[in-house]
């Protein structure tokens, strides 16, 4: 008898085939409509069986055009494995329910995409929980946006298939085994297997009910309760692009190394002071706090020189393969450097970040390596109360739920660092060196100043609070103290900060700030709160050409009487307590211009970074070029593409955003458009109108804020009666504001601008603190009715 074909959905004996092809289509308004498809077959013994088949749509419309609308496409697999395109648009009810999210694309060019796979689970590489067809990249399910609370009905989608890409949604169940062929490789069937040997796991849940989220960010999904936890991976709005598909860094099309990120770092960056002429520096440095909240990839705190070394210890050679440790990825600087070949230096140590097959927490050549955060993904102050149990348990007096402080002078400090040598430059023993829920706290003096703010501020908050409260015990003191915090840091983020940057409109547009006096109920489940690594590795870096060289120490009548030369005090943070430098400091931050946003970055950190003494530094800006080739981050082309400007087939293609000057020192540092560093390009590009940044940065910026605040289950506007404000208490934690947090934990600030991000000015004047908006805790006073009569606690609520 013969032997029975076996079927043809075994995998052993399978082979995937992937076409991938563009198709145009007439649309209307912006003309062109482009189609990226992706067909997937799968051929077993002779078989072929339809397996998936994936559509991105987009227009090419540009700011100030009219948009095309949103479109699902029909789309079939037939027998034969090709992919049919009907004419008219699909009206059929879809498989899947699809993912909705108010905005992809901030030109206006919709995305429309759906998958189609079979019904069993699909395994995601990027680690989401197994769902429907989808999820890899960000969503680990479909679901329809969720029923409005009752106090505020969000609008209805107008397009209910307008995603944000379609990798996020469906490509996220394949390998991208080489850069030549991003979207093939095979799909994962079935649940999600179990974590590698020896790969580090701790289970969380099941998840009590509680109104206070937890310090590690678990079960603050609770259907998936280690979402938004440290130790866990970035999430990609792209595929890598290693270029063995697995992890060895990105080379040229051509098949030749990329050009060097310190070559790249002189050519392109060159430090050419501009001051901004409307804010201030400390939107830059706030811009380092919510950082810091959000990410710091493993196995490096960008703050102190690497244990490991790449380089001879002269700094002439790098250290070759033998020798070398297996994470080395060194920086080469030129033989012509204008300041490192002045000292023989040819090699600048770099350690890559440490990812999920280091941490044996995935097979070491079956996908692409995934880098790991350290830190909650959450918008939660975890740089103030830790992203541990341990931590923040360290972090506690114990008592009237404050946090722990050292007093000198009669002014409250942060604790010391238990290992001051491995936290800070200090040059002798009794040089300050503090303690904070994040390591890189010490880094520079004004990131330092307002880390002790947010401090502050908690135990303001804690000592208020007792006042209103006596029968209150040390926890509940504490959670409450530390709710109000995070609200006024996620308002303060997302009212005041984030319209800087990104601008209000497109805010409001697509769904990250409501112009309301009400709750705001806009959670999902579905979406994943995970970082994306496009954002953290190289779009927020940007905002490194806004740092100032010289720190201004500014009086009281804002007239500056001194300086500090920034590289002089990097991890030295106890001049912070010489004489009234708190205060020095804290006006220098709202009152001295931050550097313009731009292609200019300050020496500073391009020659001197972190040079702890020494004549010379690192490069921060080729470190920023090296870490995204660490990580394998997609090219600038590719993300102008899936952002829905035209991919360049030339150098000239980037004209649109980017000035001709670049363009020809771009062609002399590639051999390729495809070649160009996503931190490159988009650092180049000319700025969307009312916003800092160009269209590339604005458009990954708007999908991490969105996801951010959607994924965020205890996001301070939630009218959640189990977890959320009174109206009344929401009222009052929408009066925050930088400023206010200036007046009240100071050490004796007297005058701010209401617009602390602002430069003062005619409409933005210097006022007394007692004029500036603050919170009234007596809201929170309980079981006491919320009048404005409360005399006998008058005193507690004025600086």
């Amino acid at each position: 008898m013969p032997q029975e074909d076996p079927p043809p959905d075994t995998p052993e004996e399978c082979i995937d085939r992937t076409e991938n092809s563009w198709v145009s289509e007439n649309s209307s308004g912006c003309g062109e409509m482009k189609c990226f498809v992706t067909a997937v077959t799968l051929e077993c013994w002779g078989h072929k069986v339809p397996e998936l088949a994936v559509v991105q749509c987009h227009s090419l419309c540009l700011p100030g055009r009219e948009a095309t609308p949103a479109r699902t496409i029909n789309r079939t697999v037939s027998d034969s494995g090709t992919l049919q395109l009907p004419q008219q648009p699909w009206q059929g009810e879809p498989i899947h329910s699809s993912y909705y999210n108010p905005f992809h694309n901030f030109t206006d060019a919709p995305y429309s995409s759906q998958s189609f796979s079979h019904s069993q689970q699909v395994f995601h590489p990027s680690g989401g929980a197994p769902g429907y067809g989808g999820g890899g990249y960000g969503f680990s399910a479909q679901h329809p946006p969720p029923a409005a609370y009752r106090h505020n009905q969000l609008p209805a989608p107008s397009h209910d298939f307008r995603f944000p890409n379609f990798i996020e949604n469906s490509l996220g169940a394949f390998e991208r085994p080489s850069y030549g062929n991003p979207f093939g490789g095979r799909p994962f069937y079935g649940v999600q297997p179990p974590p590698e040997q020896g790969c580090p796991t701790k289970n969380y849940g099941p998840c009590q009910k509680s109104k206070y989220r937890t310090i590690d960010g678990s079960c603050n999904n609770l259907r998936n309760p280690a979402q938004g936890t440290p130790n866990t991976k970035y999430n990609r709005l792209l595929p890598p692009r290693y270029s063995d598909g697995i992890h060895l860094p990105p080379v040229s099309v051509t098949g030749n190394k990329l050009p060097g990120a310190r070559l790249v770092s002189i050519v392109l960056f060159p430090d050419k002071p501009i001051p901004d002429p409307v804010w201030t520096l400390s939107s830059m440095q706030w811009g380092q706090i919510i950082t810091h909240d959000m990410s710091m990839a493993m196995g490096t705190t960008q703050t102190k020189p690497y244990a490991n070394q790449c380089c001879s210890a002269d700094g002439r050679l790098t250290l070759p393969s033998d020798r070398a440790p297996g994470q080395c990825f060194a920086i080469e600087i030129p033989d012509d450097d204008p300041l490192y070949s002045k000292f023989g230096q040819h090699c600048m140590n770099f350690i890559r970040s440490t990812t999920d097959v280091d941490r044996g927490c995935a097979p070491p050549h079956a996908q692409p390596h995934e880098q790991m955060v350290t830190v909650t993904h959450y918008l939660d102050a975890s740089l103030v109360y830790g992203s541990d149990d341990q931590t923040a348990a360290a972090l506690r007096e114990g008592a009237r739920g404050r946090l722990k402080v050292d007093v000198r002078g009669g002014r409250q400090w942060p604790p010391p660092a238990t290992n001051k040598s491995a936290t800070c430059a200090t040059q002798d023993d009794d040089e300050p060196c503090y303690r904070f829920g994040d390591v890189r706290a010490n880094q520079n003096p004004q990131l330092t100043v307002l880390q002790i703010i947010l401090l502050r501020e908690h135990n303001r908050l804690a000592d208020n609070l007792y006042h209103l409260n006596p029968h209150w015990d040390d926890e509940r003191l504490y959670q409450e103290a530390r709710k109000i915090l995070i609200a006024e840091y996620q308002h303060i983020n997302y009212a005041e900060w984030l319209p800087i940057f990104i601008g209000t409109n497109n805010m409001v547009k697509y769904g990250l700030l409501y112009k309301t006096d009400d709750y705001v109920n806009d959670y999902r489940e579905d979406v994943e709160p995970n970082v994306l690594n496009d954002h953290a590795t190289a779009a927020f870096r940007y905002f490194h050409s806004a740092i100032q060289g010289q720190i201004h120490l500014i009086g009281e009548q804002r007239k500056p009487f001194g300086a500090l030369r920034l590289s002089d005090f990097f991890n030295r943070p106890g001049v912070i307590e010489d004489g009234d430098n708190m205060d020095s400091l804290t006006r220098g931050l709202a009152t001295q211009n931050q550097e313009e946003v731009d292609p200019f970055l300050t020496s500073e950190i391009t020659d001197y970074l972190f040079r702890n003494g020494m004549p010379f530094g690192r490069d921060l800006r080729a470190i920023d070029i090296q870490r995204g080739r660490d990580h394998g981050l997609s090219s600038y082309n590719d993300y102008r593409q899936f952002c829905g400007l035209p991919k360049a087939h030339s150098f000239q293609d980037f004209g649109d955003y980017i000035s001709p000057e670049n363009i020809e020192k771009i062609a002399l540092l590639y051999a390729s458009p495809d070649d160009v560093d996503l931190v490159v390009g988009g650092s180049l590009e000319k700025h969307i109108k009312d916003t800092l940044t160009g269209p590339t940065f604005l458009c990954i910026m708007l999908e991490q804020f969105y996801r951010t605040r959607v994924s965020d289950r205890f996001f301070y506007e939630t009218g959640n009666p189990h977890i959320g404000f009174t109206p009344e208490q929401l009222r009052e934690v929408r009066k925050s504001t930088v400023s206010r947090l200036f007046c009240d934990n100071g050490d004796h600030i007297q005058y701010m601008q209401p617009e602390g991000f602002r430069v003062i000015g005619e409409k933005n004047p210097l006022l007394p603190c007692d004029a500036i908006p603050a919170i009234d805790l007596r809201y929170w006073k309980e079981e006491a009715h919320y009048g404005n009569d409360f005399p006998a606690f008058d005193h507690y609520f004025k600086k």
